[in-house]
């Protein structure tokens, strides 16, 4: 995309914005007094039609892509601590105990003598924080 129609993109997108009362009535020549005209043919500043893309960005940003790396980086570190022994669940339900593991693949027990492999990035989390929980919001509604 060009500068030259990117500034008319920005321009045509600023028009939207001017309020249609400025256009409502057009001026006499006769009855019009300079300080009229002029103020019907001023355009909002650069800042003023910028400033809604950059609320819309600054919204999307604190509601969608902050809270998603959040979240990403959360299950970087998971996968980084993952030890042998730890029961996990994979993306897909699965629920075993790690009995091997490298950098892509993990190897799960899921039942006595029954192995799989799973790819690292497939694992979905730690069993132990499903079953937790369920318990502390069971120990709420007791209270």
């Amino acid at each position: 995309m060009s500068i030259s129609s990117l500034k008319k993109l920005i321009f045509s997108l600023s028009l939207s914005f001017i309020p249609f009362s400025l256009f409502a009535s057009a001026p006499s020549s006769s009855s019009s007094s300079p300080s009229t005209a002029s103020a019907a043919q001023q355009q909002p500043s650069m800042m003023m039609s910028l400033l809604p893309f950059v609320l819309i960005f600054m919204i999307f940003y604190f509601l969608m892509i902050r809270p998603q790396k959040k979240r990403m980086q959360q299950e970087e570190n998971m996968l980084a601590t993952l030890q042998k022994g730890e029961e996990i669940y994979t993306k897909s339900g699965v629920i075993g105990v790690i009995s091997a593991i490298n950098d892509t693949i993990v190897t799960m027990e899921i039942s006595e003598g029954v192995h799989i492999k799973v790819l690292r990035s497939q694992i979905g989390g730690l069993s132990k924080k499903l079953f937790e929980d369920k318990s502390v919001k069971q120990d709420k509604k007791g209270k």
